[in-house]
């Protein structure tokens, strides 16, 4: 009896049951539908012309972009040569403007050599060597000094420390007396000479 029993429920499981549906593998359902794609949505542009851009004004832009940039690179490396240049010419600026002191110390000690006698004048030859020697080398670098002394007051080379009353009537507004040189180096103003101005 109880082999029996065993029997039937083996039968029963193994019966196909009719009423299934059979997939078939990689097959989709038929209930499942696929979403359609979503339309794209390009912006409209209002100020684009409405009829296509020609072949002969994309060229005529994309030249006339050409030659703007063409002119700013050409601009940029004429005004980085000409830094460069400015740059080379006064290297040795800040060496030449405490040089200047001591170029200074040399004339006042040389305006003093006139009251001297014949034979302190003679020891001072050496220094008057020194500071032709000094001033040449300078020179040979781009320096050079401002004339001042009779010259119209001009703001770009002179500084006004004190104005005066001009001796006479033509040196009005001309350089009276000249209290410090001043120097240029290859034609920029390193020092400005300061004058005393007649009114």
């Amino acid at each position: 009896m109880v082999t029996e029993n065993k029997d039937e429920e083996q039968l029963n499981n193994s019966a196909p049951e009719e009423n299934l549906p059979v997939e078939e593998p990689g097959a989709t359902p038929e209930s499942a539908e696929m979403p359609e794609p979503e339309k794209e949505h390009f912006p409209v542009d209002k100020d684009s012309p409405a009829e296509p851009v020609s072949p002969e004004q994309l060229l005529a832009e994309e030249k006339d972009k050409y030659l703007r940039l063409y002119s700013e690179f050409e601009n940029y490396s004429r005004r980085s040569s000409i830094e460069r240049i400015e740059l080379i010419q006064t290297a040795g600026k800040d060496v030449i403007v405490l040089l200047l002191g001591v170029m200074d110390d040399f004339e006042r000690a040389m305006s003093l050599t006139a009251n001297l006698d014949p034979a302190a004048k003679a020891s001072m030859e050496g220094m008057e060597l020194i500071y032709k020697k000094l001033s040449g080398m300078l020179e040979a670098r781009g320096l050079k000094a401002i004339e001042a002394k009779g010259k119209p007051f001009d703001v770009e080379f002179h500084e006004a420390i004190t104005r005066f009353p001009a001796p006479t009537e033509d040196q009005k507004g001309l350089v009276i007396d000249e209290v410090e040189k001043g120097y240029t180096l290859n034609g920029i103003v390193i020092r400005f000479a300061k004058v005393v101005v007649g009114e």
